[in-house]
């Protein structure tokens, strides 16, 4: 069925469009219809599962499930907010560390870190500054 397009009216083109359109939407159902009939068969002549073949994600230890992980700082405020120490500050955080007297230290949940942990951490990272300013000395030549 060779249909000369050139003879067809704009209008006429549209409505040949739209019913190819159409057509081609039922043959893809269809095409699917089969393709799923045939692994149907097969999965079921091998005694299997679409899952046993094509695992789902979102099982144990899959990406995207994340752990809860235990909070580190507590609100002095107001104990039921806490704070594990990840992702953006949160807002009562900030507002406290600006508060006189007040660090990071002072803010933590007994028994979530030790303070002499912190300490060192505190001064290794305090050392390491040093150590970046201070200038490379130059040997003296004679």
């Amino acid at each position: 069925m060779a249909i000369n397009l050139d003879s067809l009216s704009p209008a006429e083109l549209q409505s040949l469009i739209k019913t190819a359109e159409a057509q081609m939407e039922s043959a893809r159902k269809n095409q699917v219809q089969q393709v799923r009939t045939r692994i149907d068969a097969l999965l079921k002549g091998a005694g299997l599962s679409i899952d046993d073949v094509y695992p789902r994600r979102g099982g144990k230890g899959a990406k995207g499930t994340k752990a809860s992980v235990a909070p580190k700082y507590r609100n002095p405020e107001n104990a039921a907010q806490t704070w594990s120490g990840r992702g953006k500050r949160p807002l009562w955080f900030s507002a406290a560390l600006k508060k006189k007297g007040v660090t990071a230290e002072s803010l933590l949940i007994a028994g979530s870190a030790s303070k002499s942990a912190v300490a060192k951490k505190v001064a290794t990272k305090a050392t390491r500054k040093v150590a970046r300013k201070a200038p490379a000395r130059k040997s003296a030549k004679k």
